[in-house]
C-alpha cells in the first residue's frame, strides 16, 4: 500500500514566502524501479566507446544550449534570484563542453598499457569499468550546479545516474529533463526521484557509487549508509572559510575581495568567506572600507535581476544565523552593520553584517553560518593567524591577501585546506578543468570533484596481465626469494 501512496511536500518560493509548488515523493517502489531501468541502459551505454558517448552527449549540450534561458529562470525561482541563477543555463553549458573535450584523454592519461615494471615477462593492459548506478544527492543552493558536477562526468565515465535533487530547489529539474527526453540514449540512464530524506535513503539503497553534497550532520548519515552496504561514497560537507589580511595588503583590494567573497549569493555558498583575520595594525582601517563597501550593496527584493543580495533560499537558515549572531552578542561581539533579517514581500532578507570583537567560543567563528556575515577578527603576527585559520574542523578553502604574492604564498602553505585563494577570494572555479583537490576535516571525503581527474571516481580499473614467458612450477620455486648465487 505503501508505494501507491503519494506523499506531497509543500515547496516555498523564497521571493514571495509563499508555497507555489507541491512536490510528489517518489515512493521506495518507484526508487527502485527507475534504479532497475537505469541499470539495464547502462549496460549498453558503459560498452560504447567513450567517443560514442561523447558524441551523444554533445547532442545534450545542444539541447541545452536552446533551453538555456528557461533553465536560468527555473533555477533563479529556486534560489530567490541569485545572480549565478541566472547563468545557469551557460554553467551547465560549460561543464558539458568541458567534458566533451577533456574526458577521453582524462581516461587515456591513466590508462597503462605495456610491460610490468615488477617483472618484465608479463604485459598488462588497462580496462575502465564504470560503476553501474551513480546516485547524486543535491543541496538547496546552487541546486542544478551542484547536481551536475557530479551527474555530468558520471554520465562520460560510462555510469547511469539517478539524481535527487533537494525538495527545497526541485523546480530546475522540469526543465533539464526536457532536455535529456530529446537525447534518447542518455534518457535511458540519466534519471530522477522527488523527496526528502527519505527518498535520499532509497536512493542510496540501490546505487553502487553515491555523491552528496550537504551538511556535516546529514554527510555523516550518508557516509554510515553507504559503509553498510561497502560502497564508495563522496562527499562534500561544507566549510567555515577564513580569509587572512596582512599589515602590508593594499586593502581597498582586500575589503572588495572579502565582501564579495562573503556575500556573493547572500553568503550560501559553501567556500564563502565565514572568519576574516587582519592584522591588528590595519584592523581598524580595513574594517572602515568594509562597512563603506557593504553598505552600497543593494537587495534584489525590488527586481530578482538587480542587487547584490537575494532572500534566503531555505527558509530556517535565516534563523540559524540569527542565533548565531545573538550568541555573538551576548559574547561580547559587536554589530556594525546589518545583522537583522527583514521580511520584504514575503522573503527572508539580511545585509551585509559586519561583526566584530569575535572570539573563537562564538558559534558564528565555529559553525558554519551560510548568510552574508562578515565576523572581523585581529591577529598580531603571521603565526597567530595561521594558528586561528587552523582553528576549525572544516577545510574546504581559504585566503590569504597580502602585499605580494611572495608574501602570500608562505602563509597559504601552511593553511589546512583544498584551496587556498591568494590575492583575491572565492576562486574555486578556477580549478575547474585544472587541478582536483581533497578537502580538510569535515569539509569531505573522497576523492575531488575538480579537474579533469574527477572522472575517475566513476571507475573500477581492472588490470588485464598476460605471461609472456615460462610459468613457474610449484615444485621448482624453492629458489624465489633467494638471492642470486
Amino acid at each position: 500500500m505503501a508505494d501507491i501512496e503519494r506523499n506531497v511536500i509543500p515547496v516555498r518560493n523564497p521571493r514571495t514566502g509563499a508555497v507555489d509548488l507541491d512536490l510528489v515523493v517518489s515512493s521506495p517502489g518507484e526508487v527502485a524501479s527507475k534504479a532497475r531501468r537505469l541499470r539495464e541502459g547502462q549496460v549498453q551505454w558503459g560498452a560504447r566507446p567513450i567517443a560514442e558517448r561523447v558524441a551523444i552527449m554533445q547532442r545534450w549540450l545542444g539541447a541545452v544550449a536552446a533551453k538555456a534561458q528557461t533553465l536560468a529562470e527555473a533555477d533563479a525561482v529556486d534560489t530567490g534570484g541569485c545572480h549565478t541563477s541566472y547563468l545557469q543555463g551557460f554553467i551547465t553549458m560549460g561543464n558539458i563542453k568541458g567534458w566533451v573535450e577533456d574526458a577521453e584523454a582524462a581516461l587515456e592519461r591513466a590508462r597503462y598499457d605495456g610491460p610490468s615494471k615488477a617483472m618484465s615477462s608479463v604485459e598488462v593492459r588497462s580496462q575502465f569499468v564504470p560503476y553501474p548506478l551513480v546516485g547524486v544527492i543535491s543541496p538547496w543552493n546552487a541546486p542544478m550546479m551542484l547536481a551536475l558536477l557530479d551527474a555530468v562526468p558520471a554520465l562520460f565515465a560510462g555510469s547511469a545516474v539517478l539524481l535527487k535533487p533537494s525538495e527545497v530547489t526541485p523546480r530546475f529539474i522540469a526543465p533539464l529533463f526536457e532536455t535529456v527526453a530529446q537525447v534518447p540514449e542518455l534518457a535511458a540512464v540519466f534519471d530522477y526521484v522527488m523527496g526528502d530524506g527519505r527518498a535520499g535513503q532509497d536512493v542510496i539503497a540501490n546505487a553502487d557509487l553515491v555523491c552528496f553534497t550537504g551538511s556535516v550532520p546529514t554527510g555523516r548519515k550518508v557516509a554510515v549508509a553507504c559503509a553498510e552496504r561497502l560502497i564508495p561514497c563522496f562527499l562534500e560537507l561544507g566549510g567555515k572559510d577564513p580569509a587572512i589580511v596582512t599589515a602590508s595588503a593594499d586593502l581597498e583590494r582586500a575589503a572588495t575581495a572579502v565582501l564579495r567573497g562573503a556575500v556573493h549569493a547572500s553568503g550560501q555558498v559553501c567556500f564563502s568567506v565565514e572568519r576574516i583575520y587582519v592584522d591588528a595594525s590595519v584592523h581598524d582601517e580595513f574594517v572602515a572600507l568594509l562597512l563603506e563597501k557593504a553598505a552600497a550593496v543593494r537587495l534584489n527584493s525590488d527586481d530578482p535581476r538587480a542587487g547584490h543580495i537575494h532572500p534566503f533560499t531555505f527558509a530556517p537558515q535565516a534563523a540559524i544565523v540569527e542565533r548565531q549572531i545573538a550568541d555573538a552578542i551576548a559574547r561580547g561581539a559587536r554589530v556594525l552593520s546589518g545583522g537583522k533579517v527583514e521580511t520584504i514581500g514575503g522573503g527572508l532578507y539580511m545585509r551585509p553584517t559586519v561583526i566584530v570583537d569575535v572570539t573563537h567560543d562564538m558559534a558564528i567563528m565555529r559553525d558554519e553560518t551560510f548568510g552574508p556575515v562578515l565576523p572581523v577578527m585581529r591577529f598580531s603576527d603571521v603565526d597567530e593567524a595561521v594558528a586561528l585559520a587552523n582553528d576549525t574542523s572544516f577545510g574546504l578553502t581559504a585566503s590569504v591577501i597580502a602585499g605580494s604574492e611572495e608574501e602570500a604564498l608562505p602563509i597559504a602553505a601552511r593553511v589546512n585546506a583544498g584551496a587556498v585563494f591568494i590575492q583575491d577570494t572565492f576562486l574555486t572555479f578556477a580549478k575547474n578543468r585544472t587541478i582536483g583537490t581533497h578537502s580538510f576535516g569535515w569539509s569531505g571525503l573522497g576523492g575531488s570533484r575538480t579537474g579533469p581527474d574527477s572522472i575517475l571516481r566513476f571507475v573500477r580499473r581492472k588490470a588485464l596481465m598476460t605471461q609472456h614467458g615460462p610459468v613457474a612450477d610449484i615444485l621448482d620455486d624453492h629458489h624465489l626469494g633467494r638471492p642470486a648465487a
